[in-house]
């Protein structure tokens, strides 16, 4: 059991040696214990790790959040849940934290791209509101406010949460242990379960040997938080091409958006130097934008970065007594923005198996390993097309984007992959990720 006092609190690395656990140097247990024992184990409190501290606390189990920051930082990343990820999120119970951090709905999707008329992509903007049952649209969300309001749930749900940890060793088996450091002081668990949870540098899938896979990148993409856009519509999302840029646009409310472009790898550090803010929010003056006034009156409230823009995935992530969640088990090209939603439906998964009963093998978590698999495989599929639909930027991408334009909306199997991004990879036809359908929708222009 977990020391009751500390149960269902936030602690953060003081370095003054106060710390529960034992001491590195004399080994000598601190408050009377040396040994500590939960239910799970979950190392990084990002999204994907305070998700499922929230909903296994609140279930009652004994959980222990484990976080390298303390305090949550702008990554310039991963603050859109599509459609499909917002039922996850609802079928969580997370909306409220989330409402609660900034979160903001959007309930239309424009195509505003140098292929279609300004006026006819406004008429055919996507509902989101209506593309699945009881989904409100998609939602904008901070990523550093909604990591803090999930950690802060988590603790009000009964989880210990402790912040700045440093090393985190861990030792797969039946029982696996793992041991950390925080404020110099080391402290070894025994757990049920240990989730690595820790992003895409996880130190956990390292430490087990699981092998990441991974695409070249093609693009680099980048973004910046931009207030001062209250003339921009609250409800509505833009993304398109024009020359040879990508643009996506995410509002929240009050003026704030973050937006996105993106470009050919070959142009790394194009928008790199000092006046970097100043030349990301001059390039979307584009033509095919009917108001792109709008942006000369953003200003930058967050670092501008951006990073190459690939695939990766673990084939099994999970070892006996451990499991990989989120970015921690491989992520998807950005460039469709699947990443939160893919945390939550690890999440939903994994819980899944911990309620189901006390088995934590490799064989407990088969379906959870099946499911990811064919979902990112599916979901590759999808960023590879997206990216030679919107970032392929020639004549010859933009006439293969036009032609798709006109009928994907119509034809279930051709639109499946674009599709997918808002409906969720299993809620459109299988044959849409078939080497026949891929090739058709590359022949085309």
């Amino acid at each position: 059991m977990w020391p009751g006092p500390l149960r269902g609190t936030v602690v953060v690395a003081s370095r003054a040696g106060t710390g529960p656990g034992v001491a590195a140097d004399e080994g000598v247990p601190v408050g009377g214990r040396a040994d500590m024992t939960v239910d799970v184990a979950i190392v990084g409190g990002g999204i994907a790790g305070a998700a499922l501290a929230t909903v296994l606390a609140r279930d009652g189990y004994e959980v222990l959040l484990l976080e390298r920051q303390t305090s949550y930082r702008d990554k310039v990343r991963g603050e859109i849940l599509v459609c499909w990820g917002v039922a996850e999120m609802l079928a969580l119970d997370l909306e409220k934290p989330l409402l609660d951090a900034g979160g903001h709905y959007v309930t239309r999707g424009v195509l505003y791209d140098e292929v279609i008329d300004p006026a006819t992509a406004k008429e055919q903007a996507i509902p989101l509101d209506r593309l699945l049952p009881g989904v409100p649209g998609a939602l904008d969300v901070g990523h550093p406010e909604a990591c803090e309001a999930l950690a802060r749930t988590a603790a009000d749900a009964g989880a210990t949460v402790l912040r700045g940890v440093g090393d985190v060793e861990v030792v797969p088996g039946a029982r696996p242990t793992l041991r950390y450091e925080l404020d110099d002081l080391v402290t070894t668990v025994s757990a049920g379960l240990v989730v690595g949870a820790d992003g895409r540098t996880s130190s956990i899938r390292r430490r087990l040997g699981l092998a990441l896979r991974e695409t070249r990148p093609t693009t680099m993409g980048g973004g910046m938080l931009v207030d001062g856009l209250d003339a921009w519509p609250a409800d509505q999302a833009s993304l398109g091409t024009e020359g040879d840029l990508y643009h996506l646009v995410f509002p929240r409310a009050h003026g704030r958006a973050r937006l996105y472009l993106l470009h050919d790898v070959a142009q790394r550090g194009r928008f790199a130097g000092p006046d970097r803010q100043a030349r990301f929010l001059d390039a979307f003056q584009f033509r095919c934008l009917p108001d792109a006034e709008v942006f000369r009156s953003g200003r930058p409230a967050g670092p501008c970065a951006f990073y190459p823009m690939n695939d990766t995935w673990t084939d099994v992530p999970c070892a006996p007594g451990v499991v990989l969640i989120g970015d921690a088990a491989g992520w998807n090209d950005p460039i469709i923005g699947q990443g939160l939603s893919i945390a939550l439906r690890d999440v939903r998964m994994v819980a899944d198996v911990v309620r189901a009963g006390p088995d934590r093998s490799v064989t407990a978590f088969t379906p959870y390993v099946q499911e990811r698999q064919e979902r990112m495989r599916r979901l590759r599929l999808a960023a590879k097309i997206q990216t030679a639909l919107v970032a392929t930027f020639t004549p010859s991408g933009a006439a293969r984007r036009k032609a798709f334009y006109t009928v994907f909306r119509t034809d279930p199997v051709l639109g499946g992959p674009r599709l997918a991004a808002q409906l969720g990879p299993e809620k459109v036809p299988a044959e849409a990720f078939g080497p026949e359908n891929v090739a058709r929708i590359l022949a085309m222009g």
